[in-house]
């Protein structure tokens, strides 16, 4: 048995369903490496396409997705700490342990094994930042030597939390923070041609526009979530409450949000291609081939890694 088999790549690239497939051959469990579907009520804007886990009448069965409620502020200590919780459970159960997500940080940081102690709220650093532009604050986050996740930093208070992380980590011992890497794993990566990811995105945002996500986004702030902790979500959650709130016309939203899924996309492509150059190795498979296609070579290469 491999340490673990992930499958990555940008959205739109039908990761959930290869891994899904794959998960019926070989008979696993998935887990979850998206730092959005982890919340309950956020379905539509984030993808989740829960029927996407039963294929020929088979529910396969996931987790980290619906674990904690909409306007809680979920960090990468946290999913260290769930993540390591289902893998040994999943390990002593005798199953393969499977990853699927586009967030490159969940990633890359379980494939590396780091054990992150939690980080508080550093109240002079966030007031020193307060009246920084976004491009500032990515300048600032740059001179860390750090593992945050560029794609997640799109709001400035995303950004803040990510220069306090690693503040805080750039202060700690070594010793504390020693890695137990995963190394026996494979990494795979849905390599979709830019043009065909742009027309799925864009077909993707409509459908998801006439299947309720304006309605889905209502019904979160209905329910008492303010607007600047659904905005902190970034992507569809921020653009369709700034235009809940007024603060944007309906055609203006769809224009800019479509605008920052394909640049969100971009960004999870250049964090694949800089893990690469990290060190890790992933092995690209096209995504216009067959499911069935797809799944075959996956196993062939799963064979010849576990001899």
């Amino acid at each position: 048995m491999l340490d673990l088999i992930a499958i990555v790549g940008p959205t739109a690239s039908g990761k959930t369903t290869l891994a899904t497939a794959l998960a019926k051959r070989i008979g696993t469990e998935i887990i979850s490496a998206d730092s959005r579907q982890l919340y309950r009520g956020m379905d539509i804007g984030t993808g989740k396409d829960l029927a996407e886990y039963t294929i020929d009448g088979e529910s396969i069965p996931y987790h980290l997705i619906d674990i904690c409620p909409a306007g809680y502020r979920y960090n990468l200590f946290e999913y260290v700490r769930d993540f390591n919780a289902v893998y040994a459970d999943m390990k002593a159960r005798g199953k393969q342990p499977l990853l699927c997500g586009g967030t490159g940080l969940y990633v890359e940081t379980v494939l590396k094994g780091y054990s992150l102690p939690p980080v508080p709220e550093n109240k002079t650093l966030r007031e020193s930042l307060q009246e920084k532009t976004l491009d500032e604050l990515a300048d600032i986050l740059r001179n860390y030597k750090t593992l945050h996740n560029s794609t997640d930093i799109d709001t400035c208070k995303r950004a803040i939390r990510a220069i306090e992380i690693a503040e805080f980590y750039s202060c700690q011992e070594p010793e504390l923070l020693e890695p137990r890497p995963l190394r026996n794993s494979l990494i795979v990566g849905v390599n979709i041609d830019r043009e065909l990811r742009r027309a799925k995105i864009t077909r993707r945002l409509h459908e998801r526009l006439k299947e309720g996500m304006v309605e889905e986004v209502k019904s979160l702030l209905d329910s008492g979530i303010e607007p600047e902790s659904l905005i902190y979500y970034g992507l569809e959650y921020k653009f369709l409450t700034e235009y809940i709130i007024g603060r944007t016309t309906y055609d203006e939203m769809v224009e800019r949000l479509e605008i920052a899924i394909h640049q969100f996309a971009k960004r999870q492509m250049t964090w694949f291609r800089g893990m690469e150059r990290r060190g890790h190795i992933i092995r690209w498979i096209d995504a216009t081939l067959p499911t069935d296609e797809k799944v075959d070579t996956i196993v062939q290469w799963i064979h010849e890694q576990d001899k």
